[in-house]
């Protein structure tokens, strides 16, 4: 291994680096300065990424060999859409500053990192960092500069920075503003954003069918419906004729704490509609730092969380990598969808995929985990505006 490097990189920059390296490359003369080769993979990729950025070097081809070292995540079918999504589903809010300032080279760095290591669903919405979050994934996704069969995007409509609009013309007049800011002809799935903040009559009865005219028109694949008290999606399907809605995307309602979505599935499965989850980490509370102050749970749950994170760290484990394989491990559940905004989340999420994959869950201390959440076991809280 390489302890020390010294080299004058394609962009003029100097590189001195002390330690182990874990990446194995040489320096090559050539016009223009020195060029850097790659000859191993790193295992630290925020690592390597340094080092290549400083040669002024492609990180796509460190990204792919990485690749094909660590394996890809695996792929599932969308119900009945006919579309494979990987197990691992790229949540882009933070893409527009949602949780932090994120640059643009982070962003596409990760996007890059992504779908080199599998990851071809990509999730937005117009509503995340007031449209910055589809600006900067079309952005990254074009950046890609691969066919556009190869990945799948999703975003949503009806809610935005201003509030909700879940009108027919307000959806229409969406799609294409969604279209521009993404630089796409098309998206593979439109939702309906948060639904159980409109009225679900207009959702049935206007909404859907003004997203059945733009699949007509070629601007979407499929239709989606998305929030988070899980009646909401019953009565929605229960009133739109069989195979209207494709999808639907859940939230903080497959994890540790709550796995209330599970006694959906088999209604979903026989209506055939495909199942996303989001939030595997309950929107911060199954992580080391705890939720943000502004978090809708109730204390005793926050206080169960901290207690179940507290016993993870003194077993050495890390609980959001728990969290995360305890989604994963529902095969009905065709993409688990995580927010990303690093290649350090990229490289923690896959790898705990791949993990998964590999050795199966950590059934004793998840059953450990269990336990702590017993007295808070589906807890939820209010979301949306009363149905009458």
């Amino acid at each position: 291994f390489v302890t020390r490097v010294r080299g004058t990189g394609a962009n003029g920059k100097t590189l001195r680096m002390d330690g182990d390296l874990w990446l194995v490359f040489r320096l090559l003369g050539g016009e223009g300065g020195w060029r850097v080769e790659v000859e191993m993979v790193a295992e630290n990729v925020e690592l390597s990424r340094k080092i290549l950025e400083t040669f002024d070097f492609d990180f796509e081809f460190c990204a792919e060999t990485m690749a094909s070292s660590l394996g890809k995540v695996e792929l599932r079918t969308l119900g009945n859409t006919g579309l494979k999504l990987s197990c691992v589903g790229f949540g882009a809010s933070p893409l527009g500053n949602v949780f932090g300032p994120v640059s643009e080279d982070d962003a596409i760095a990760s996007v890059r990192l992504a779908f080199s290591l599998g990851i071809n669903f990509f999730d937005t919405s117009p509503y995340y960092g007031g449209t910055l979050s589809e600006k900067v994934l079309g952005k990254t996704l074009k950046a890609l500069n691969v066919p556009r069969n190869e990945y799948i995007v999703s975003t949503k409509c009806g809610r935005y920075a201003e509030g909700f609009d879940f009108s027919a013309e307000r959806v229409t007049k969406s799609i294409d503003e969604s279209l521009a800011r993404l630089q796409l002809d098309y998206v593979d799935i439109l939702q309906c954003h948060d639904i159980e903040f409109g009225n679900l009559d207009q959702i049935v009865n206007e909404t859907i069918p003004a997203l059945q005219k733009l699949k007509e028109a070629g601007k979407i694949r499929f239709i989606g419906i998305t929030g988070l008290p899980l009646e909401v999606f019953t009565y929605v399907l229960d009133r739109v004729p069989p195979g209207t809605v494709d999808v639907i995307l859940s939230y903080c309602h497959y994890s540790v704490n709550d796995s209330t979505l599970d006694d959906l599935i088999p209604y979903l499965k026989s209506k055939g509609v495909g199942v996303i989850s989001a939030s595997p980490l309950a929107m911060g509370l199954l992580t080391e730092a705890g939720p943000p102050e502004w978090h809708p749970a109730s204390s005793e749950l926050k206080s169960a969380s901290q207690a179940a994170a507290a016993f993870c760290q003194k077993k050495g484990k890390n609980i959001s990598k728990l969290a995360m394989q305890y989604s994963l491990s529902n095969k009905d559940i065709s993409s688990v969808l995580v927010g990303m905004n690093s290649v350090k989340q990229v490289e923690e999420n896959v790898a705990a995929a791949i993990e998964l994959a590999n050795n199966g869950k950590d059934e004793e201390t998840l059953s450990e985990l269990e336990a702590i959440f017993k007295p808070v076991k589906n807890q939820t809280w209010p979301s949306g505006i009363q149905q009458s």
